[in-house]
């Protein structure tokens, strides 16, 4: 911090004096940066919204993209930043990884969730996914919400061909249309480009948002608690600000739309449809994650159940104050 140089000749005490007062108010009037982490994806439009309110308040918000939740957690979780969009399933891997140190603070939308097939191929039952070739994002939201689904259906996981896709969305849609996989497991917008666009179809009797264990949520807000230790005002005002860009959206789909469109460039139609299937709001709870965490243990994807320890990383109190009217 830039401290004000103190004059020649003034008095030792007259030194002491204005030197402190003059430190004091340049950090009151210091800017706090906050570090968000997100992915470009249509259910975080509000977090693209929220910078000019923030700034008013002396709050710079820096934005980080990520192509997956996966990638803004180990982020999180090593520091570099302040609060990320993730899944609900990271804070149990963090747990079960042995670290601590990331908190939920609410949840961010919900939606049916359908396996993308390829037009053409036939996708009526759960029983169709049997010998297929199905992209998937190994380790992700969308995942887990698939895996979970297809136990609770009687489905062997081994049953069908899992094609690992790396990278973003974008990937899983040029294989479907290439024909590489006969379908795919991704998120919005990559769910409805391909049909928009002709060469993938909604297999709706395949909805995957339903189990038990992970239910229609699109993912969350999380904060690494080291990281926000003295910014508590300025998190406050992040997610009261997001709450209320949040509620705005949901009340227009035509407003929606637009905040999907200047967020991901896609075609207004496309942005449109994608806003009249996700439902934005805070769904998560930590009785979720307790779930997910049990579940992901008994998956096998992590090493030990951690729904114990879901309550000691969930703080509610930042929704709380910002759901007040």
């Amino acid at each position: 911090m830039q401290r004000r140089t103190v004059l020649a000749g003034l008095s030792g005490l007259l030194a002491a004096t204005v030197a402190p007062l003059g430190a004091f108010a340049q950090t009151a009037a210091a800017p706090v940066t906050l570090t968000v982490g997100y992915a470009k994806v249509a259910h975080l439009a509000p977090i693209i919204l929220i910078a000019d309110k923030l700034k008013s308040q002396g709050i710079e918000l820096k934005l980080v993209e990520f192509a997956r939740y996966a990638d803004a957690r180990t982020a999180l979780q090593a520091g570099s930043l302040d609060i990320a969009t993730v899944g609900p399933a990271d804070i149990p891997i963090s747990l079960a990884n042995g670290s601590n140190s990331l908190v939920g603070i609410m949840g961010v939308g919900a939606s049916a969730k359908y396996v993308i097939g390829r037009t053409g191929v036939k996708f009526d039952t759960w029983e169709d996914v049997k010998g297929k070739k199905i992209a998937i994002a190994p380790g992700s939201a969308v995942w887990f919400q698939f895996a979970a689904t297809l136990i609770e259906k009687g489905i062997p996981y081994n049953s069908f061909q899992a094609i690992n896709i790396q990278g973003g969305g974008a990937n899983f849609d040029q294989a479907l249309e290439k024909g590489e996989v006969d379908a795919i497991v991704t998120w919005e917008p990559f769910e409805s480009i391909p049909v928009m666009k002709g060469y993938g179809f909604f297999a709706e009797n395949l909805d995957y948002s339903t189990s038990k264990a992970a239910g229609a949520e699109l993912g969350m807000l999380a904060a690494n608690k080291t990281m926000i230790a003295g910014k508590d005002a300025a998190v406050q005002a992040f997610v009261t600000a997001y709450v209320q860009e949040m509620k705005i959206l949901e009340a227009s789909p035509s407003a929606f739309a637009r905040a999907i469109q200047q967020l991901t460039g896609l075609a207004p139609e496309i942005s449109l449809r994608i806003a009249q299937i996700i439902k934005l709001g805070p769904v998560v709870t930590p009785d979720q994650l307790k779930r997910q965490a049990k579940a992901f243990f008994d998956l096998g994807v992590i090493p030990k159940d951690v729904s114990g320890q879901i309550d000691d990383s969930w703080n509610a109190t930042y929704l709380a104050k910002a759901m007040k009217p």
